[in-house]
């Protein structure tokens, strides 16, 4: 547990970066601070580790202040990614990753087997081990700069905007990695980034700061867009909160539509859209009888588990306007129109 107790840092010019902050980032859980530039995002983060202190206030760490803990002493228990990943360019990929376990005195073989164990736990191939960070994609450094941070087991994990430098896939993927990580090891983490989806994406609770360095709200992603605190919450989750709303919506109880669903080679029909699957029943294109033989681009969703803002993705990658409900191996169910997907959506509005 991290608790902000009524935490002020104020620079000797009078800047006020961070305003009273109280909050607190549990155990085991994914706290995002987000907000404006200039909100002190950041500030708050580096006060944890003590590569700033704070003016007033105190920070609890587990019930213990960080204040009264020597820094270097401090930052070797606490994992650190930064944007960039700020690798030493001078050593290999595998004396990266193992550079806290150094510093704890771990011998070299040790050390480098946690290196090694960690290359695969972040899905980078180990022949990367003996390559220098200049070698290495984007992306695949910012990789490196997560097992760097995992290597000595730290119990939390700060993490600040280090998914923001690299291009919409990479990050995404990086995302995905994360949540996969923290499914496994439960760390406990704050992570701040300026992107509202990224916070709602990757958050247990979201911290929503306001420039000068005051809490607006804070709340799970859910409650956020469902209720937010005042107009400037409201203002800076976007127009499209409503649709970021949709994530927290189960495709359960969508209703679908098997009879739009053929086989390949199959006759025609007075539908304006049909599906097209193979025999394994996997879906292959839409087909459209207005342009006989060619098939169109389609959309699948996992039917139960993935949200109702994935079903909506799925229906507006396709000219049909459908999306194509699939099950764990891939195979067809069925498909939610236009109008399921829209009754859904009003449903959900209501609720």
């Amino acid at each position: 547990m991290i608790t902000f107790d009524a935490v002020t840092k104020r620079y000797p010019d009078g800047t006020v970066a961070v305003d009273h902050l109280s909050l607190e980032a549990p155990t085991g859980e994914i706290t995002v601070f987000v907000g404006p530039s200039g909100c002190g995002k950041t500030t708050s983060l580096r006060m944890i580790n003590r590569m700033i202190d704070a003016t007033e206030g105190q920070i609890l760490l587990d019930g213990k202040p960080v204040q009264g803990i020597d820094p270097p002493a401090l930052r070797r228990g606490i994992g650190y990614v930064i944007q960039q990943a700020g690798l030493f360019p001078h050593r290999k990929i595998i004396d990266n990753i193992a550079t806290v376990p150094y510093l704890l005195g771990w011998d070299k073989k040790k050390a480098r087997d946690r290196a090694m164990e960690l290359l695969e736990r972040v899905g980078l191939d180990p022949a990367f081990a003996g390559r220098y960070p200049f070698q290495l994609s984007g992306g695949q450094q910012q990789r490196v700069g997560v097992a760097r941070a995992l290597a000595a087991d730290p119990p939390v994990l700060l993490m600040d905007e280090p998914f923001s430098a690299v291009d919409p896939i990479v990050r995404t993927s990086l995302q995905d990695e994360l949540l996969r990580l923290q499914n496994e090891l439960n760390k406990t983490i704050v992570f701040v980034t300026h992107d509202i989806d990224e916070a709602i994406k990757l958050g247990d609770r979201v911290a929503v700061l306001r420039v000068g360095g005051k809490l607006a709200q804070l709340a799970d992603p859910k409650t956020l867009l469902a209720e937010p605190a005042d107009d400037f919450v409201r203002e800076f989750l976007g127009h499209d909160r409503g649709i970021r709303r949709l994530q927290f919506v189960s495709t359960e109880g969508l209703r679908l539509r098997t009879d739009l669903v053929v086989r390949e080679g199959s006759g025609g029909s007075s539908e304006p859209w049909l599906l097209v699957a193979d025999e394994g029943e996997r879906p292959v294109g839409w087909l459209s009888p207005e342009r006989p033989g060619k098939l169109e681009p389609y959309g699948t969703f996992l039917l139960g588990r993935d949200s109702m803002r994935s079903a909506l993705d799925a229906a507006l990658l396709s000219p049909s306007g459908c999306a194509v409900a699939v099950d764990e191996e891939g195979k067809v169910v069925g498909v939610a129109t236009r109008e399921a997907l829209d009754e859904a959506l009003a449903e959900a509005a209501d609720g």
